[in-house]
């Protein structure tokens, strides 16, 4: 599959890979900020933004989509970040196709299986009633009973047209039946020994002490960093911190 691509700026390319229910938008700061040294592709992968929808959806085929849009987009070999889901699938990447990757940045995951915890927001999706007439006020307010946090439920509506007839964007019957293949990561018998950086938000827990095995055993040149004042998302909650710790490595000798 052919992703949706947003391209900016000019120079050694780096591919930035957003989480799950989010879009290449999510990157606007970042993508900016690398723009005036490098060649930024942003990527919606499948079933998300203006990318098309597929029943499957395994790392291992979103690692291939994006591999294929590189190969249409003439990018023999690139630096890629990804974030949260994202991450899962550069890190992917990077293990079944490593002559694409020429160094990798995983912001906030690890290669393990993660708990169900999502599966309540996109079920809260499903059941908003997308009908003619609904505003996003009034969407809003209907999901902010099992969504409480206001950024949250704005960002999750970035998802769905307002006009005159409301439609999702994103194809959100596909992601709620791959959740299992989401949540998991199935990792190949496959080692990258290029260049690896994982970071983490400091207020976050998603890599955990209990994870450096299994992202040491797949990644053993991996280095560790923190963003200090950010959670989750580390790149919008504190993209100063996110760029002074991706921008030396994205310019550090392979």
């Amino acid at each position: 599959m052919r992703l949706n691509a947003v391209e900016v700026g000019a120079g050694p390319p780096v591919v930035l890979l957003h989480g799950l229910l989010g879009a290449a938008q999510n990157w606007g700061t970042i993508q900016t900020a690398l723009a005036p040294d490098h060649r930024v592709i942003t990527l919606d992968l499948r079933n998300h933004g203006a990318s098309p929808h597929a029943a499957e959806m395994d790392h291992g085929s979103m690692a291939a989509d994006v591999a294929q849009t590189l190969q249409a987009l003439g990018v023999p070999r690139a630096a890629v970040v990804g974030h949260s889901m994202g991450g899962k699938v550069a890190m992917m990447l990077a293990l079944t196709a490593p002559a694409l990757v020429e160094r990798l940045v995983v912001a906030d995951i690890a290669p393990v299986p993660y708990p169900p915890n999502l599966r309540a927001i996109v079920a809260a999706l499903q059941a908003l009633p997308v009908t003619p007439g609904l505003t996003r006020r009034a969407a809003d307010a209907l999901l902010a009973a099992t969504i409480p946090e206001a950024g949250m439920r704005a960002f999750l509506l970035q998802n769905l047209r307002f006009d005159a007839t409301p439609a999702w964007r994103i194809g959100l019957a596909e992601i709620a039946a791959a959740m299992p293949a989401i949540e998991d990561f199935a990792a190949p018998a496959a080692v990258f020994e290029g260049p690896v950086l994982f970071l983490a938000g400091a207020r976050s827990d998603y890599i955990r002490p209990e994870h450096e095995a299994a992202i040491a055993a797949l990644f053993p040149t991996a280095r560790h960093a923190v963003v200090p004042n950010a959670g989750h998302w580390v790149h919008a909650e504190n993209p100063g911190g996110f760029l002074d710790a991706l921008e030396p490595f994205l310019g550090q000798a392979p």
